[in-house]
């Protein structure tokens, strides 16, 4: 097709355009470069040939969204992205500074490369890309790109809500997380939700020596020890009451979808850096897709330096992540929890962080086999659909705001270290994300006109 064509002969203008994106930090949760980034990400679209662009305030960072209207018969795809980075710490870690990409490796190395940065401007690119071979896109596009996803994304289901008429759409397509472990692309027709708290137990006003004080001072360390024994028996099940209540089983078609997607333990031990791990395929695809998490996340408390420091300490914290699924509610399993912490140790503070909701796209809509089909022509490799990822995104905002069919389809490596040092994405990837997208584009443009997505 004409755009391989032309993605080849500016391979080096992409990466160039690449580049100037991931040098420019836009870490959310320090604040730092989200206005330039999203001037930035704005120019981009604007050169991609993307007329109707404006950036968006909300209450902390702005969305950049972008529309190239064909005609109000033809159909309309969003693709969502962000342009938010994690914080790079440890710096130590980095063999080349996290904002000054790197190629080594045939891999680029930066922050952002893989989470989002490198795939939503692969997406940006298809567009230039298309447009430039053919003229003329053969399907509405809309972008919405924010500021805010790595810090949960608390703004986004206001603004999908707010600019509803403006975001109208047949399909919402994200390019966002790794492909399977084997190098497979993989089309994911959902996302666990997400419920972050934090725990506090307080003791004393201030640390006390544990000579001293000892078996005087309370160690609130040790409360929050004892009840988090509660919460989780020995074989990995939940005890707090109403945990899975609402859990929705897997459809059939599901369990035969998880049937045909690839696994190999080595790999997964390897990705994952354990070698003690024993699955079998059907009980790994299970957990990842169709059942909740109960993670602690962070334990704080006493003396952590090196060397000894004999204390009773004055305070503990626990973070914690609970990664839900289809048809769990946050917000409730937050009461439950509540709940559970008042009956078990009624001082201990509960603090709600951060909520994502579940979401799922049914895998019978027609729409998902050319896509899968895209991904599986422009990487070489046969392409599988999932029905979840194991992680969270926003995609609810799309599924139950906006009302219509989501897809995520990565074009990440699964080692991108996204959220660690050394975050990378593999250059090809890069090259056949921009492939995957204008294919996309042109399957939605073939389907018939009186099709309903």
């Amino acid at each position: 097709m004409e755009f391989k064509r032309i993605i080849d002969e500016n391979r080096e203008t992409y990466m160039a355009e690449l580049f100037e994106v991931l040098r420019q930090e836009s870490i959310s949760a320090e604040g730092r470069g989200i206005p330039e980034c999203a001037e930035l990400m704005a120019g981009k679209l604007k050169s991609a040939g993307i007329e109707d662009v404006e950036i968006i305030e909300t209450e902390y960072n702005p969305v950049v969204c972008g529309e190239y209207h064909v005609s109000d018969d033809a159909k309309t795809m969003l693709i969502y992205g962000h342009y938010d980075v994690q914080p790079p710490d440890p710096l130590e870690e980095w063999v080349s500074p996290p904002f000054e990409p790197t190629i080594r490796d045939g891999r680029v190395y930066a922050r952002g490369a893989g989470d989002n940065k490198g795939q939503i401007m692969a997406q940006i690119l298809a567009v230039k890309t298309y447009i430039e071979a053919e003229g003329s896109l053969p399907i509405n596009v809309k972008f919405v790109i924010e500021g805010e996803e790595e810090t949960g994304s608390p703004n986004l289901p206001a603004f999908v809500e707010q600019h509803k008429e403006k975001l109208e759409t047949d399909l919402v397509y994200t390019s966002d997380g790794p492909m399977l472990a084997d190098g497979h692309p993989v089309v994911l027709l959902g996302v666990r939700g997400l419920l972050y708290v934090e725990l506090t137990a307080r003791g004393s006003q201030f640390d006390n020596h544990s000579g001293n004080k000892g078996n005087i001072a309370r160690n609130p360390a040790w409360e929050l020890m004892n009840l988090l024994s509660t919460m989780k028996d020995d074989n990995g099940r939940v005890l707090i009451e109403g945990f899975y209540d609402n859990v929705l089983p897997p459809t059939e078609k599901e369990l035969e979808l998880i049937d045909r997607l690839p696994f190999d333990l080595d790999d997964v031990s390897r990705n994952i850096g354990d070698d003690s791990i024993e699955f079998t395929k059907a009980d790994y695809y299970r957990a990842l897709c169709f059942e909740p998490t109960f993670n602690i996340a962070g334990f704080t408390s006493g003396y952590g330096g090196e060397g000894a420091k004999t204390i009773i300490p004055a305070e503990a914290k626990v973070k914690m992540d609970m990664r839900l699924v289809m048809d769990q509610d946050p917000d409730e399993i937050f009461e439950r929890l509540r709940n559970h912490v008042e009956k078990h140790a009624p001082d201990v503070e509960v603090e709600k962080l951060g909520i994502m909701q579940p979401s799922r796209t049914s895998s019978e809509l027609e729409f998902i086999e050319p896509i899968r089909r895209s991904a599986e022509k422009s990487f070489g490799r046969e392409a599988f659909i999932q029905p979840s990822l194991g992680g969270s995104l926003p995609d609810a905002v799309w599924t139950k705001i906006l009302g219509v069919p989501s897809v995520v389809v990565p074009y990440a490596n699964i080692d991108e270290a996204n959220h660690s040092p050394n975050e990378n994405l593999v250059v090809e990837h890069f090259y056949k994300g921009i492939e995957t997208t204008c294919r996309v584009i042109s399957e939605i443009g073939e389907l018939d006109q009186g099709y309903s997505i």
